[in-house]
């Protein structure tokens, strides 16, 4: 019986496909064929296919296209072969074959499962392509789709390669936060307030001041994904199976980088020692480190959202977090701080699979590391759910923030922190005195001074201004000039 596509009369549209574990039928209107069944009988325990994150599926298709084009120009690989292959990989990237790759997420063996199921759908759209039939008969997935490679080469270098629209996106929604975080800064420019270390009132600060803060370390993290990008282009192809390359034709790996480099646009380039690729994917470990980096500093900046707005009475009730959804089902009029506790959770969710990917890189050992699925799964759901929430986080809570002036400016007012102007100009033991003169009283500090004779009304009114307090450079100035009125220096 053929190898090919063939149609029984009144029966099942069925083809015999054959391996090195004997022959299956094959329903003819799968793409994919007898390696994927195999693996197929043990794959689902996630649910949840790898083509969920299509990223490598796509740049395999590149990398099969490369290799293609590659193999037909130095003459190892029939030109109507390697057109047909790189025809059927051009299909693939538009997603026309989405619904042939249904392994799960959860695969051994370092995706070969993967690269074969790819294989085996290239390679019988090509044969369809020549022969108008599915098959072996003109394109085989092993001798031609997979010539001069080995999933060894092909599923870290798509990994890779699978990055680089996730970074460019992450980089793009960072930008994106913290130029609504700098609006913000200069929205919230004169709105003072009092400062919070230990969660305990410290001096004030302006809440344009805060925002600098949050806008500040977005701009650093965009920055460090930025320096992880070029990582994206180094690859492992031309290896084959350990590094040394073996079954690749002359001139393979040049024409081969030549052609990968023209299809993505920039410069894509081989590693600088494949051995040293294939058995450490640091850069892996690496990407996932900065993408806690990112997730934490979100969660963190959304955890002083949380508390800055709570309330609307009893709390802080210094900033307006956006109502989304009523936050009760009992409770009429309360609201959720929903965007932030989001973005709070998925930090948990990206810093476990950060250990996950850490553990995966300790297990490699010997000439590979083959925990594919852990680098790919845990790392390409960090890129998506940090993403996907950076933009929620701008557009449904950042941009829609509102300062409650008068909160704030009571708070600040109020402070006993604001003492601490009274140990600069006094000294610190007076300082105490009127912290607990406040304590005691009830007073703010501006009164307690007047009423303990340290300052008249309107030095009072100069120097215990909380906003004052929040530039020392102007600060400073006033300061000077009551101590010398008062002959202290």
């Amino acid at each position: 019986m053929s190898s090919f596509a063939t149609t029984f009369q009144g029966e099942t549209d069925v083809r015999i496909e054959r391996d090195c574990l004997g022959e299956m039928e094959i329903p003819n209107d799968q793409y994919y064929g007898i390696q994927t069944h195999r693996m197929e009988k043990v794959s689902g325990t996630a649910n949840l296919p790898v083509i969920f994150y299509p990223d490598m599926h796509y740049a395999l298709a590149q990398i099969k296209k490369a290799a293609a084009i590659a193999n037909g120009k130095i003459g190892a690989m029939p030109a109507d072969v390697s057109k047909a292959i790189a025809q059927a990989c051009d299909e693939m990237l538009t997603g026309k074959f989405n619904d042939q790759f249904p392994l799960d997420m959860w695969q051994g063996g370092g995706y070969t499962c993967v690269n074969m199921n790819v294989n085996e759908v290239i390679g019988n759209r090509a044969n369809e392509i020549l022969t108008g039939h599915k098959g072996t008969e003109k394109v085989h997935p092993n001798t031609h789709v997979n010539m001069g490679q080995s999933t060894n080469d092909t599923i870290p270098s798509a990994t890779h390669l699978g990055m680089i629209g996730r970074v460019d996106e992450l980089i793009k929604q960072l930008d994106l936060l913290a130029a609504s975080l700098r609006k913000k800064e200069k929205e919230f420019k004169d709105v003072v307030k009092v400062g919070r270390t230990c969660i305990q009132d410290a001096l004030p600060l302006t809440l344009g001041q805060e925002f600098s803060g949050y806008a500040s370390v977005v701009e650093r993290m965009a920055r460090k994904v930025r320096h992880l990008r070029p990582g994206c282009f180094e690859i492992v192809m031309g290896g084959s199976a350990v590094g040394t390359g073996f079954s690749a034709a002359p001139g393979y790996k040049d024409a081969l980088y030549v052609e990968l480099s023209k299809q993505y646009g920039e410069e894509v380039k081989p590693m600088e020692n494949l051995f040293d690729g294939f058995q450490n994917p640091d850069f892996i470990v690496e990407v996932a480190g900065v993408l806690k980096e990112v997730a934490m500093t979100l969660s963190k900046i959304c955890k002083d959202f949380r508390l800055m707005g709570s309330g609307p009475r009893s709390g802080f009730m210094e900033v307006n977090v956006p109502a989304l959804s009523p936050g009760s089902s009992i409770m009429p009029g309360k609201i959720n701080p929903t965007v932030p506790e989001m973005v709070i959770q998925i930090s948990h969710q990206v810093v476990g699979n950060d250990v996950a990917i850490s553990m995966a890189y300790d297990e490699g050992e010997l000439d590979l590391n083959v925990w594919d699925a852990t680098f790919y799964k845990c790392l390409f759901e960090n890129f998506q759910l940090i993403n996907s929430e950076l933009e929620i986080l701008r557009v449904f809570c950042v941009d829609g923030m509102t300062a409650n002036k008068e909160r704030c400016a009571q708070e600040a007012n109020s402070s006993i922190a604001l003492s601490t102007v009274v140990a600069t100009a006094l000294g610190y033991p007076m300082g105490v005195k009127v912290a607990h003169y406040c304590e005691k009283t009830g007073k703010n500090v501006r009164e307690a001074v007047v009423e303990m004779g340290l300052m008249t009304a309107e030095e009072a009114h100069k120097l215990v201004d909380p906003m004052l307090m929040t530039n020392p450079h102007a600060a400073g100035p006033v300061v000077d000039a009551f101590k010398k009125e008062k002959k202290l220096i």
